[in-house]
């Protein structure tokens, strides 16, 4: 029995995964599934690697440029409601996996918990918060882990928590194929003060960023010590386009896209920004943004 067979009712095939991305651009994933609960999720993935079909998950599909190509395999998406449940107690607050990062944010900061509200304005989940180890300058998601629920390639689920767990800039130490679910630690303030705090970075975060247009966040790691979006605007590349995808005019390290772009034109001025920004600075830029 093939996997579009055995899960028929949650499979598409051929599924345009543009719409899904925050920069509407990508071919179609050969099987694109919904598992309703994390007992489906878990049977999609053993049936998966049963009959060696490689499996991608989609999170919120910010961080990310889907090739025009597609992608080959099964790619999952967790849109039940069973995957983004949020509850706080005390100072521990437990999210599903898909939970909107930015759900997680405001019910942390109306329990009066500070520690996350520095995260605001990031898109995507909270499980690809903390496996990006998502962050600023003023904090980063992963200082607050103290445990992740994971499930691996196989389909076996298991906890991560103390010495299991590190993370660097835009990196942490898991690898599993889904975190299922985090638990942070958070500390006790006055929830007024909190909510004023996260209510100014996001003020200067829509000043600065084009947080209203078609992007995917941040395209570039910083440098250490530097500042991917100054170096690009110090090389002249705001406003810069390649087909419909542009250098934002508001801020050097995120590209928008316009309608008809497609992920050529991402890529291509990409290539164009990496080349430019060495010949200027003789630094070579790594991009943050996933590539499938």
């Amino acid at each position: 029995m093939s996997l579009l067979d055995q899960f028929s009712d949650i499979t598409k095939s051929d599924e345009p995964m543009a719409q899904y991305t925050w920069l509407k651009v990508g071919g179609p994933a050969q099987w694109f599934i919904e598992p309703r609960n994390l007992d489906e999720l878990e049977a999609v993935v053993r049936a998966c690697f049963a009959e060696g079909i490689p499996v991608r998950l989609l999170g919120g599909g910010s961080n990310i440029l889907i090739r025009d190509e597609g992608v080959s395999g099964a790619v999952i998406r967790l849109a039940s409601d069973a995957f983004r449940r949020v509850s706080v107690e005390g100072t521990t607050v437990k999210a599903q996996g898909a939970a909107v990062l930015s759900n997680v944010i405001s019910e942390s900061v109306k329990a009066g918990l500070a520690g996350l509200e520095t995260l605001v304005g990031i898109p995507g989940t909270i499980g690809g918060a903390v496996r990006n180890n998502a962050g600023g300058r003023h904090g980063e998601v992963g200082q607050f882990v103290k445990s992740v629920g994971v499930m691996t390639i196989a389909g076996d689920r298991f906890v991560r928590q103390g010495d299991e767990l590190s993370f660097d800039y835009r990196f942490s130490s898991i690898n599993e194929l889904v975190i299922t679910d985090v638990t942070l630690q958070l500390v006790a303030e006055d929830a007024d003060e909190v909510a004023r705090r996260m209510h100014k970075l996001w003020v200067l975060k829509k000043s600065t960023q084009p947080l209203s247009f078609q992007s995917a966040g941040c395209i570039f790691k910083n440098p250490r010590g530097l500042s991917a979006g100054s170096m690009i605007e110090q090389a002249g590349l705001k406003g810069t386009r390649v087909g419909k995808a542009e250098v934002s005019d508001r801020h050097g390290n995120f590209i928008v896209t316009y309608e008809g772009a497609t992920a050529k034109d991402v890529l291509n001025l990409i290539d164009l920004v990496k080349a430019r920004v060495n010949e200027v600075h003789s630094i070579s830029l790594e991009t943050e943004i996933q590539i499938w």
